[in-house]
């Protein structure tokens, strides 16, 4: 199924809107963005084969590794790659259901979980 981006975009404004509020509180200095498809580079970013689908990927500094002298720094960033969720889910509501899992697969790694950590939570 696909969508248009404006569509996708208001999917993903949902799912943040559901967040529980102390998670969002914790988001400062976090832009969420949506793009088709990953690049080769941040195929590698992920560790992820290229044979290998990526939904999303989290850059920036972890809260585990931040220290006082944090400040000053560009917004850390999640990216939702919309072609490869779409591709990955065969109706809207599938699609929604995947991009608020991945939402919250990232910004677990924004709160400086492992993908193990993440996997036995259920979000891989």
């Amino acid at each position: 199924m696909t969508l248009s981006r404006q569509e996708f975009q208001q999917l993903v404004s949902r799912a943040i809107a559901s967040l529980p509020r102390r998670v969002v509180k914790r988001l400062n200095n976090v832009e969420v963005v949506v793009k088709d498809r990953p690049t080769h580079e941040e195929l590698a970013m992920a560790g992820t084969d290229p044979a290998q689908t990526l939904f999303g990927l989290y850059t920036g500094i972890p809260l585990t590794e931040r220290s006082t002298s944090y400040g000053m720094v560009l917004p850390d960033k999640i990216t939702l790659y919309q072609r490869s969720i779409e591709e990955g889910c065969r109706t809207k509501r599938e699609i929604q259901e995947q991009i608020r899992t991945t939402l919250l697969h990232e910004i677990g790694h924004h709160f400086g979980l492992s993908e193990d950590d993440l996997e036995e939570a259920g979000y891989r």
